[in-house]
């Protein structure tokens, strides 16, 4: 399963020893700028970084991080795509001659914006994922003033998102060994009877976590074993380096806030 493969990499990563608060403050704050960024520029550049970071320092292969941001990748495109043609005013770079559909300057910059955006955000948080494990990571955030209820959902949610996907395999597979997707007729009464039984067991999978929880004495917060780190435990050099890129990632926005490709 990919949650095995992730938290497998999570847990042998070349990264692995780094404080986890370290990682988890760099993370958080590369992305933020990221956000907060009015160019493309500094948004590409995060991407290019993390992703360096990650196949050459962490030791992830390279394919495996490929097929991780297939996607966000492709809502990044679809996102550029939506922005360049519903979104913005200005002179008309391409002309569709379709429902008046076309393509304008300001459009196509704040599409190009959003996809950087999303790649730069997104490999902050693959970062996070492919180097951190999550009872780590929960911990972590809970040590930054994170809300309980956010890191406690989190925490459940990505427990079971990989849960049904497996349930919902097998069931697809179950499914079409009985020529459930022989015609487009069956392909939708199939997926329609997936769907409402994965629903069906996602809430008795709940009811059931639930009762679970309270049967072992859960007094509304979720434990994690690992005690969170101390800032004194990342170092003065570590803090220092920090921020010094954060810096000078912050410093190159303020150069490349009216920075545009058309």
């Amino acid at each position: 399963m990919f949650e095995n493969t992730l938290d497998n990499y999570a847990h042998s990563n070349g990264l692995r020893d780094i404080n986890t608060l370290f990682k988890v403050l760099f993370g958080i704050s590369t992305m933020l700028v990221s956000l907060i960024s009015t160019s493309l520029v500094v948004p590409l550049l995060i991407t290019i970084c993390i992703s360096f970071l990650i196949i050459f320092q962490a030791k992830i292969p390279w394919k495996f991080y490929l097929k991780f941001l297939t996607i966000p990748l492709t809502f990044g495109l679809f996102s550029f795509v939506f922005m360049s043609l519903f979104f913005g005013v200005g002179t008309h770079i391409l002309d569709l001659g379709i429902f008046n559909l076309a393509v304008t300057e300001d459009g196509f910059n704040l599409g190009l914006l959003l996809f950087a955006r999303v790649m730069g955000g997104f490999t902050c948080m693959a970062f996070l994922a492919l180097t951190i494990p999550m009872t780590e990571l929960f911990s972590e955030l809970e040590r930054i003033k994170i809300p309980q209820i956010i890191t406690e959902l989190a925490m459940l949610m990505y427990r079971y998102i990989f849960l049904f996907l497996d349930e919902g395999i097998n069931m697809y597979h179950a499914q079409e060994t009985r020529l459930g997707y022989s015609s487009y007729k069956k392909s939708f009464k199939s997926m329609g009877m997936l769907g409402s039984n994965l629903f069906i067991r996602t809430w008795v999978k709940g009811e059931q976590a639930h009762l679970a929880m309270e049967s072992r004495c859960y007094d509304g917060s979720i434990k994690t074993m690992k005690e969170p780190e101390s800032i004194k435990s990342i170092g003065i050099l570590n803090i220092s380096l920090l921020i010094l890129f954060e810096a000078c990632l912050i410093f190159v926005v303020y150069l490349t806030g009216s920075f545009t490709v058309i």
